[in-house]
């Protein structure tokens, strides 16, 4: 299916907020606060999500997930992978993606994978309606688990419709364990949509993190449900840097990212990482005027990271070459969804990511890592962040800022709409205060 670049955002979303949402929903049945996810530098995983990645790559090698020898796949993929946390309502979340043109063969796979672990009329009936509601939040932004309610049978419509009025007047952790979807609808509905306003940090879509961190409260499973449904809304863009960072500090070969294989089930098995060329210049990697621990680079930048760099922020997809060179050097890298364009349809989350971003870099700075912040030719994303980290940390305002950078970067040129953002998010009152908050 031909998704726009809003579209495709929401599709990847999907996945990555799931992944992000059992990760804290297991903190929390841990012990840890609902607001981070614990890190395991063991090399221990969150399992989860093990079973909804594999029926992810199943789908992402363009099988039928209504078939038998797709079904026969998937059980041997979750037999090699032990046992996984949750109930089918989890396992389906990617079968959304793999049918976003067709909703008659989603209403038919959603109930045939959930059959594959429970073989009910109810299971499979939460499970339509779930996949329904990340479907229509994929094409059209907009929360709705009714949307859905159409494809169950006629008996099964006046009964779900009463549980999701019933998850809207309540609390998270009045929810049985058996009524995941409820605890998670519930979560998402009950929570405070913020406004957007970039000056005191507050966006629409932390809507995502706070909705998440309550459904987290009710355990790993009702937070993947949760996760994916937000997810399918706001995007991935809208995933906080922090989780993800946090997220990607837990090696395990057999866990695929699930931004990459979210995409490729969207778009039908065309994705695929960009591949660069050699640059006509030499690398850019220059320490940053107001601190010398971030340095400003471009994509050559990362094929041999400069001396010292233990974190890397990407502001553009890297290709398979830059992706391996990073991982040789640290795990603490992320990719930032952040386009180079002027549309703003082409960064649906644009102040939030700008702010988030750089609050990544600072929680990075706090823990005491050298961070790489690059695009591909620190034109105009490395320099925009570069100057909304100068603008917090100093004060400037943003034409003080960005004159600051081009005399790192000379060749530095931020779109229009990355100007206008970093005005949007000029600091009143001084400098930002520090958060203490750090990333290990």
């Amino acid at each position: 299916m031909d998704l726009d670049t809003a579209q495709l955002d929401r599709a990847c979303g999907v996945l990555l907020a799931a992944a992000a949402g059992n990760a804290l929903g297991a903190g929390h049945e841990a012990g840890a606060s609902p607001q981070s996810i614990p890190v395991q530098r063991s090399g221990g995983r969150i399992d989860g999500t093990l079973r909804m990645l594999a029926v992810a790559e199943v789908a992402a090698s363009g099988a039928d997930l209504r078939a038998a020898s797709a079904h026969e796949v998937i059980r041997a993929r979750w037999a090699n992978r032990g046992k996984g946390v949750g109930g089918p309502l989890v396992w389906t979340v990617p079968v959304a993606l793999a049918y976003l043109d067709d909703p008659g063969g989603l209403t038919e796979a959603a109930t045939a994978i959930s059959a594959l672990t429970h073989d009910t009329p109810e299971a499979g009936e939460a499970c339509v309606l779930w996949c329904h509601a990340i479907r229509h939040a994929v094409l059209t932004g907009f929360l709705d688990a009714r949307a859905g309610l159409k494809r169950l049978p006629e008996p099964a419509r006046a009964r779900w419709a009463d549980r999701l009025r019933s998850a809207e007047r309540a609390r998270t952790r009045d929810f049985a364990a058996a009524e995941a979807l409820q605890a998670a609808w519930c979560a998402i509905t009950t929570t405070e949509v913020p406004l957007d306003e970039p000056v005191t940090g507050t966006f629409r879509v932390d809507h995502l993190r706070l909705a998440l961190e309550d459904a987290a409260r009710g355990g790993r499973e009702t937070a993947a449900i949760a996760g994916g449904l937000l997810g399918a809304a706001y995007g991935a863009s809208a995933v906080p840097a922090r989780w993800r960072l946090e997220l990607s500090d837990r090696p395990d070969p057999r866990s695929p990212d699930p931004v990459a294989l979210a995409a490729a089930i969207a778009t039908g098995g065309t994705y695929a990482r960009p591949v660069y060329g050699g640059g006509d210049r030499p690398a850019v990697a220059v320490p940053h005027p107001d601190d010398p621990g971030v340095v400003l680079g471009d994509l050559d930048a990362v094929r041999d990271l400069p001396e010292g760099v233990t974190a890397v922020v990407s502001l553009c997809p890297v290709g398979e070459t830059e992706r391996r060179a990073i991982l040789a050097g640290t795990r603490h890298w992320i990719e930032v969804r952040l386009a180079d364009r002027d549309e703003p349809e082409e960064n649906p989350n644009l102040d939030f990511v700008l702010h988030d971003t750089v609050t990544a870099v600072e929680r990075l700075r706090a823990s005491g890592h050298v961070v790489l912040v690059h695009c591909v030719g620190a034109y105009s994303r490395t320099p925009t962040i570069g100057a909304l980290y100068a603008m917090r940390r100093t004060g400037a305002d943003p034409d003080q800022a960005i004159a600051a950078i081009e005399l790192a970067l000379p060749e530095a040129d931020p779109t229009d709409a990355f100007r206008d953002a970093l005005r949007r998010g000029r600091p009143d009152h001084g400098p930002r205060p520090r958060r203490p908050d750090t990333v290990g």
